[in-house]
């Protein structure tokens, strides 16, 4: 019988999840978002969205994103997948999702939900950026970008 070990990877790996988890779950929320909102003038609430959620990027989860990149600059090669965010992040995650649960369930999901995941989908995949560009310079150290 094998002994299951943890799924240790390389930091390039931790420095590559990061920004795709926030990319990939802010376009989720997004689509999720615009089918939420009415076509036609309601989809102009998008922008709204934006507005709102490139606020939320720039003075909050940018600062978050530093920190965790911080951390998992530190990593040694080998540290486990799931440790690419810390336990009190992936509670955090876990508490905004029953959120999102509980709000789609106690409301017809409409406009002000619709803008809502728009915000909070823009500000991941805006904020996700910062991510992106650390991965890339330690992929290829001597790139322009």
């Amino acid at each position: 019988m094998a002994l299951l070990t943890k799924p240790g990877v390389p930091r390039t790996v931790h420095l590559f999840a990061a920004p795709f988890l926030w990319t990939a779950i802010g376009g989720l929320l997004m689509a999720r978002g615009w089918g939420w909102l009415e076509p036609g003038r309601g989809r102009l609430l998008f922008v709204a969205a934006g507005l709102l959620g490139t606020l939320k990027s720039l003075f909050i989860l940018d600062k978050i994103a530093r920190r965790s990149l911080d951390r998992i600059v530190r990593f040694q090669d080998g540290t486990c997948l799931g440790a690419v965010y810390s336990w009190k992040t992936w509670l955090l995650v876990l508490l905004m999702m029953a959120t999102g649960i509980i709000l789609r369930s106690q409301t017809e999901p409409g406009p002000v939900i619709g803008i809502l995941y728009g915000a909070v989908g823009w500000s991941l995949c805006l904020s996700s950026r910062l991510g992106w560009r650390e991965w890339y310079h330690r992929v290829h150290p001597h790139g322009i970008a």
